[in-house]
């Protein structure tokens, strides 16, 4: 038998919006459930109930920005944390990338509501996603999410020799951490002393404990690609926009 689920989390379910804009477009009566108006927050539906949308509901959600920026190291992903300073303290008119080819032109109205999809850790850097886009979040970080990350990953072998292939292959599925085993992962050497890591995961500091649990000390990591968008030549320290054309 169908349960009755909160509207707002069957449009994040259906990937409409998060559950966090569902709640203003039910507030601002901009959601229909079969064709009536629900504005009461907390409505219960049923799962094979029609939801439609105002005009309006799309036109915000297109005026959303997605930003990538290349985080140097010293930056924290999300709120700033003991003294260090937040990424998107980078952002600013004068260090957005001349090379963005979108036309898009910034707005300090942008920085509202731009929060990190993903982490990278104080001393990694590379590729950092903020967005004011409920969907890409959801998408980019989602218990379900399925986009891959990339890493290019300098590491020192703490042991006598090289190490054994069978421990890459530990690196690639086996192990775990806090208990949990660990998605597989594909981890190919790019020369003598960098790996390259593809991740469908990203657990708190889950490469340098990866690379830890085999002998491992990681020099420098750097996140190069997220799902289909890569860093390409943005430069540390500043930033552009996702195309209108770009998808994760």
């Amino acid at each position: 038998m169908n349960e009755p689920v909160r509207l707002s989390k069957r449009m994040s379910e259906l990937g409409i919006c998060s559950r966090r804009e569902a709640d203003e477009w039910i507030e601002r009566g901009w959601v229909m459930v079969d064709g009536k108006v629900i504005s009461q927050l907390g409505s219960k539906i049923l799962p094979d109930q029609k939801i439609t949308v105002r005009k309006q509901a799309s036109l915000e959600q297109s005026k959303k920005v997605t930003i990538l920026i290349n985080k140097p190291v010293g930056y924290v992903s999300g709120q700033a944390e003991n003294g260090y300073k937040p990424a998107v303290s980078l952002i600013n008119e004068t260090t957005h990338w001349k090379n963005d080819p979108s036309k898009e032109k910034f707005r300090p109205s942008q920085l509202r509501s731009l929060v990190p999809a993903g982490r990278l850790d104080i001393d990694s850097v590379g590729l950092l996603v903020l967005t004011q886009d409920g969907r890409i979040a959801r998408q980019l970080i989602g218990e379900n999410s399925t986009t891959d990350k990339e890493y290019l990953v300098r590491v020192k072998y703490l042991k006598p020799g090289r190490l054994p292939d069978s421990d890459l292959r530990l690196l690639r599925h086996g192990l775990k951490l806090d208990g949990k085993p660990l998605l597989p992962a594909k981890v190919h050497w790019q020369n003598d002393d960098q790996l390259r890591f593809v991740l469908r995961e990203g657990k708190k500091r889950q490469i340098r404990r990866m690379c830890e649990a085999v002998g491992l000390k990681v020099i420098g990591l750097k996140r190069i690609r997220i799902g289909q968008v890569r860093l390409g030549d943005l430069p540390p320290g500043q930033w552009r926009y996702l195309g209108a054309g770009e998808k994760f």
